[in-house]
């Protein structure tokens, strides 16, 4: 079949049949550390403020952060949506 027998033998070892995940096992930021990632995760909890508004708020305190900084950080963290509170939206019809 055209494939290495390093890769079957390696294939074979493994328990199930799905691939592995790529990239690191533990994903960290490379602007942020630890303290200020936990810093931006307790703000947003506190504040429930949008993106650019927690940007604008926490630059002062954290100067190298970036707005994609940010936004990375709170997806690792799975808070990069705020919860809908279903407030003065327009229910949606069919058109």
């Amino acid at each position: 079949m055209g494939i290495n027998p390093k890769t079957v033998a390696k294939w074979r070892k493994r328990a199930t049949v799905e691939d592995l995940k790529t990239g690191p096992k533990e994903p960290r930021s490379t602007v942020l550390t630890e303290e200020e990632e936990a810093a931006v995760v307790a703000f947003l909890g506190h504040t429930l403020l949008p993106l650019d508004d927690c940007l604008y708020a926490l630059q002062p305190s954290i100067p190298n952060l970036t707005r994609s900084a940010l936004h990375r950080c709170l997806q690792r963290h799975g808070i990069s949506r705020l919860p809908d509170f279903g407030g003065d939206k327009a229910k949606r019809q069919k058109f």
